[in-house]
């Protein structure tokens, strides 16, 4: 042994030749370190035996691979629920129904026909053309049927189909009361 303090001292033990051997001198070096300088050496957590024994009237809850309260909600999920729990389901409905008004009837008819108001589950809508407004009357069935499954029953329950608007002659802050011209549309 040397007094030099540069020079390390020789430990007279083998040199560990395993991983797990290195591993373990050095944790045995750290807790005698620990101990030279006052600490609490191996007072930290519990050994699971123990925690289980502390534990023996409690059950565990575990999630498993099925679905939990615990596990994240879809988005959709919880904004539905908050809207039920509000009263908001007709009006998210009523928007849903205008909003995708060509996804739930198709692109053809969408072309030619738009809804104006839903008002007492009676969905009203606006037809281009008589011929147009005729043939929705026909398919009024299936239309129901369509809106009952993207938005649910009950929503709207009928339908109120109108042609397009005749032209106003009511124009300008002077006009003639009563029936108006009648040479033209006979």
């Amino acid at each position: 042994m040397s007094d030099d303090p540069a020079v390390p001292e020789q430990s007279s033990a083998p040199a560990p030749s395993s991983g797990y051997e290195l591993a373990r001198q050095a944790l045995e070096e750290a807790r005698a370190a620990a101990r030279a300088a006052g600490k609490s050496v191996g007072q930290g957590r519990s050994s699971p035996i123990t925690g289980a024994r502390r534990n023996v009237g409690r059950r565990r809850r575990w999630s498993g691979s099925g679905p939990d309260g615990r596990d994240p909600q879809p988005l959709g999920r919880l904004a539905g629920h908050i809207a039920k729990e509000r009263g908001w389901q007709p009006h998210i409905g009523q928007g849903t129904l205008f909003g995708m008004w060509e996804q739930i009837v198709g692109a053809d008819i969408a072309a030619h026909a738009q809804p104006t108001t839903l008002s007492d589950n009676v969905l009203h809508i606006q037809a281009e053309s008589t011929a147009w407004a005729t043939q929705l009357r026909y398919m009024q069935p299936t239309i129901l049927a369509k809106i009952a499954a993207a938005v649910g029953d009950g929503m709207v329950t009928g339908l109120r189909i109108t042609g397009p608007k005749a032209p106003s002659w009511r124009k300008g802050p002077r006009h003639i009361s009563g029936r108006g011209p009648r040479d033209t549309y006979g």
